[in-house]
């Protein structure tokens, strides 16, 4: 199997595979206070700092979570629930409208709750525009919630401007970075945001564990999961012990391979687009061609169904999406591709490459093979007039 759906999930590093079976027999739960609770204790407490450190953060600003989209949930419904962010009314959130659905169908539930959102539209490149957001800003406004990268097609938002807008107007920022994490730089003393969620499986950790960070300045949140005094009380149950030391080998391994990673796969990317335009008429690159991470590339192909290319690729062996994972089973075109504005038939036909660090040239080169079969084959079928 060609793996080319890295923004969906990844495989486990092999070094996070390591420190898994080496943590197996840790099975004492870290709020114990005898010796095996302790050692566990400190294990976690390794990992939250490594972690912390990595995000140029302090390690009690990291609450661990099951995933991005728990700590999506928490902090916006935290935000018009709990009386640190309003009191009389129910409150106004700003945010996009190519959100990941974490974030989208939570703002929908809150609606029905009498909260207000405003949902900012992107360019035909799928970037938002910082003037945008500054504009829907109201006196109820109480958060700011954009993702840092799109999941679809990987287009780079400008957070550093919109979070700085948010601090300008004493508004909490928000900001969804799973697709960012591993792939570009963040330095929380640097980038204004009270509220950053990720998950693990996105970055070559196992599935079940991702972190909030909450800024020490930032308003107080309420638990969306109430219990003990886990987390500094901001998060109850028995820690994932084995997801929280995964996710700081993860982290590490980050540390480490970014930069050569980032290099490789935009080059493997850049070269999966130019041998299939190269190949094929009738090829849409969707997103921004510059302001995009290196490992995500979304292509539409004129006149076929997005669905039919990736049942064909995946009998040549090569995994790919036509959209997030977690709309899988909507017959819906990709609201990401659909929001910028370009025709029906594009978003229909759109395919999402995602590239990690395990993906070869010899990947890439069979890649644009199938696809140039797979498409000649669709469109002998029916041709493009």
């Amino acid at each position: 199997m060609i793996y080319l759906d890295n923004s969906a999930t990844t495989p486990l590093h092999p070094k996070v595979k390591e420190v898994i079976r080496d943590a197996l027999d840790l099975f004492g739960n870290p709020s114990s206070m005898h010796s095996s609770g302790r050692q566990v204790r400190a294990i976690l407490k390794e990992s939250r700092k490594d972690i912390a450190d990595f995000f140029n953060c302090s390690p009690d600003e990291i609450i661990f979570t099951a995933g991005a989209s728990e700590a999506n949930n928490t902090v916006l419904k935290s935000s018009t629930t709990c009386c640190a962010f309003c009191s009389d009314n129910r409150g106004h959130i700003i945010t996009s409208n190519i959100e990941h659905p974490s974030v989208l169908n939570t703002l929908k539930c809150l609606e029905n709750q009498h909260v207000e959102v405003t949902r900012i539209k992107v360019n035909n490149r799928g970037l938002v525009d910082p003037a945008d957001v500054e504009a829907a800003i109201r006196p109820d406004t109480v958060m700011i919630s954009i993702m840092y990268v799109n999941n679809e097609i990987g287009t780079i938002q400008p957070i550093q401007e919109i979070a700085e807008i948010a601090k300008k107007h004493n508004i909490s920022m928000h900001t969804d970075a799973v697709q960012a994490v591993g792939k570009i730089p963040i330095d929380l003393q640097k980038l204004p945001v009270d509220f950053l969620s990720m998950s693990g499986h996105k970055i070559y950790a196992p599935k079940g564990i991702g972190i909030l960070y909450k800024r020490k300045t930032a308003k107080n949140i309420c638990p969306l999961i109430t219990g003990g005094h886990q987390e500094n009380s901001m998060r109850a149950g028995t820690e994932n012990t084995l997801g929280i030391i995964a996710l700081g080998e993860a982290i590490r391994q980050c540390k480490i391979e970014m930069e050569d990673n980032k290099k490789r796969i935009g080059q493997l990317r850049d070269k999966l687009e130019n041998g299939i335009k190269q190949n094929l008429d009738h090829v849409i690159v969707n997103g921004d061609p510059a302001k995009r991470t290196n490992n995500i590339t979304n292509i539409s192909f004129m006149n076929i169904e997005g669905e039919s290319i990736l049942l064909r690729l995946d009998m040549h062996g090569i995994a790919v999406s036509t959209g997030s994972a977690c709309s899988t089973g909507s017959l819906e075109p990709s609201y990401v591709i659909t929001a910028l504005e370009v025709d029906p038939e594009i978003a229909h036909s759109s395919i999402r490459f995602s590239l990690s660090r395990e993906t070869t040239e010899e990947d890439i080169d069979k890649t644009i093979e199938a696809v140039t079969e797979t498409v000649t084959f669709f469109r002998k079928m029916s041709p493009i007039v």
